[in-house]
């Protein structure tokens, strides 16, 4: 390892699912971050927190999101795991590098309460504060500190993805006044909806997806088994349940060949635009990769890539055109053309989600493995020797505060402005990407009560209706294979793992949450 500290660039996709990325299988043009995995490391048993805010809370602190306090989204439901925004009982990467001599800076989106990123520890922030919002309408996107200076953009120009990463090569630039290293945290909002790309971008992707989402899968995870992703016994499995936002409707994705060709029409329309948004990121990490191969500092950049949940179902097979009512419009001859502009609003549904999961079990939300798994990418030339590797080990969010902790070799504070600090829950990825074994872990999941404990190769996953499910993820990542009768004791064991972290880390009281509408 150098002795001049290394730069970090922590890039985080929103809703991107786990087979996306064509180092993981996808069939999508990501030749920039498929660089990376060639390069680098493709860790693929990494888990998030199944949703937007708990897993940037989670990534950002080195605490489950309970403790951090933010274990729903940003309303504040005025009980400890359940703030809404980050308490003052635990610090974020920004802060803990910034004491160690970092740069500090944020382009993309926040999304972790109230308390903004610059007075988290970044020195610069652009993006959106709040979850979500048009690609193509600047006026919700901030500069912070407000004194900073702005880009303009003339009226047709901006496009999301590309102006969260022009200010990211600004303050890329701003770091090189002087010999500090930088910490960059590239928080894209891409591809979460609205679904909204670039027509030239959409066009690659148009006759992709008339083959439908039933033969997606299916190439999808041949490829995976190609590129040892998953096991060549690996199955795929059937198309998922969905249910719709109040939980009233249940169903399954239909096959593709059972539905009419109009609405095939639209879907595919639908999932082309997600696609475009994907590749548009991808060219836009290009962008970034040539900045620092330019500027010499490829060899000692530590570069993350991962996604905070898995694909977004939200809600149904047709997906939303509306996100208040989450109503469907089928679009039909004029209108899919109009699809994807500055003046549309759309989600892709739940089968599509279903294809972007492959070969997992359910989607964003959920505590199985198609909601909690992120593809992971670690590309550091000068300490990762692993070029175009593949590690089977488990990983959580938690682990990447110890890890930039690890690398930086900054002191992780116990007090922090007179407050006292939750130790990090993680543990360094150091020895993963050196090829060490690490211990056993366990790792637990919660969110909206979609549960999940893994414990070596055993882990239970639990549907908020129903009963807890005991399966041996390494001979069953699918999560296909029930085994709670045969191993009533293995999962009193889990389930007493899980219940005593929910009571540490301030996942209960779950009630008071249920009862709030959210």
């Amino acid at each position: 390892m150098s002795e001049k500290k290394p730069n970090i660039v922590l890039i985080l996709a929103d809703d991107l699912g786990f087979s996306d990325l064509g180092s993981f299988g996808s069939e999508i043009q990501t030749p920039n971050l498929d660089q990376l995995a060639k390069g680098g490391l493709r860790l693929t048993q990494f888990y998030n927190s199944a949703r937007c805010c708990p897993s940037r809370a989670s990534l950002l602190t080195g605490v489950y999101p309970h403790q951090a306090g933010v274990g729903h989204m940003t309303e504040d439901h005025e009980i400890p795991g359940y703030r809404g925004f980050l308490k003052d009982q635990c610090v974020t990467i920004a802060e803990v590098l910034k004491e160690s001599g970092y740069h500090t800076y944020l382009s993309g989106k926040w999304h972790v309460g109230e308390k903004g990123p610059v007075e988290r520890g970044f020195d610069d922030f652009y993006g959106i504060l709040g979850g979500f919002t048009s690609f193509w309408d600047q006026k919700d996107y901030s500069r912070l500190p407000k004194d900073r200076p702005t880009r303009h953009y003339e009226e047709g120009e901006f496009y999301a993805t590309d102006a969260i990463t022009d200010y990211a090569l600004d303050f890329l630039k701003d770091s090189r006044s002087d010999d500090q290293p930088y910490f960059l945290y590239l928080s894209y909002n891409a591809p979460h909806f609205p679904l909204q790309a670039p027509e030239e971008e959409i066009a690659k992707y148009e006759k992709v997806y008339e083959k439908g989402w039933d033969r997606i899968r299916e190439d999808r995870l041949e490829r995976m088994k190609k590129l040892e992703i998953v096991g060549e016994d690996t199955p795929l499995t059937p198309r998922s349940e969905y249910w719709n936002r109040d939980r009233d409707i249940r169903g399954t994705n239909p096959a593709w060949d059972s539905i009419d060709p109009d609405r095939q029409k639209d879907l595919a329309k639908r999932m082309a635009i997600y696609a475009a948004m994907i590749d548009r990121m991808d060219q836009n990490i290009g962008r970034v990769l040539d900045d620092l191969r330019e500027n010499s500092e490829l060899e000692n950049t530590l570069i993350l890539f991962c996604s905070d949940n898995g694909a977004c179902a939200e809600w149904d097979p047709w997906g939303f055109d509306n996100w208040k009512t989450t109503s469907n419009f089928l679009h039909r001859e004029a209108d899919l053309e109009k699809m994807g502009g500055p003046d549309s609003y759309h989600s892709y549904g739940s089968g599509w989600a279903n294809a972007c999961s492959t070969p997992l079990r359910l989607y964003k939300h959920y505590g199985h493995e198609g909601g909690i798994s992120t593809p992971l990418l670690a590309h550091w030339p000068e300490t990762i020797k692993r070029q175009g590797e593949i590690e089977h080990q488990p990983g959580h969010f938690i682990d990447i505060m110890a890890t930039l902790v690890d690398i930086a070799n900054a002191p992780y504070p116990d007090h922090y402005k007179g407050q006292p600090i939750l130790p990090m829950e993680g543990e360094s990825l150091v020895p993963i990407f050196k090829g060490e074994e690490r211990q056993e872990r366990t790792f637990c999941f919660e969110h909206e009560q979609h549960c999940g404990v893994r414990k070596g190769p055993w882990k239970l996953s639990k549907v908020k209706e129903g009963d807890w499910e005991l399966y041996n993820i390494d001979n069953d990542r699918t999560e296909m294979r029930n085994l709670k009768d045969q191993y009533p004791a293995l999962v009193t064991e889990l389930k007493g793992i899980w219940k005593e972290w929910a009571e540490r880390t301030d996942v209960y009281p779950l009630r008071g949450v249920k009862q709030r509408k959210n």
